[in-house]
């Protein structure tokens, strides 16, 4: 089975900017894969693996479905994963956008 280092896999799945930023964020304790605290960003993630992210604006559960050779677009991103994260108790975060803004035309 094919397996790829946390932080390469965090990174080429878009979950954070920056591979260096995704070493950060396992360094310090704020992964898990399958419940187990990982804290090195050498440790191997493959398909079926589930992880627990937390990230300063929220807390993301995933699945890992598929791991990417190099990084793409943020299409063929949200291909490696499935979403578990329960949603916020306003619902999804959604972006504003000008016609949700609420100003005046």
């Amino acid at each position: 089975m094919q397996s790829q280092r946390i932080d390469k896999w965090l990174w080429t799945a878009r979950i954070v900017r920056t591979r260096s930023l995704s070493a950060s964020v396992v360094a310090a304790g704020h992964v898990r894969i399958d419940r187990i605290k990982v804290l090195k960003p050498a440790h191997p993630v493959q398909p079926g693996h589930h992880l627990t992210v937390s990230l300063p604006s929220r807390v993301l559960v995933l699945k890992v479905l598929a791991i990417a050779e190099r990084r793409g677009p943020a299409s063929a991103a949200r291909l490696l994963y499935q979403d578990l994260s329960m949603p916020g108790p306003d619902g999804p975060i959604r972006e504003k956008t000008d016609a949700t803004a609420g100003g005046t035309c």
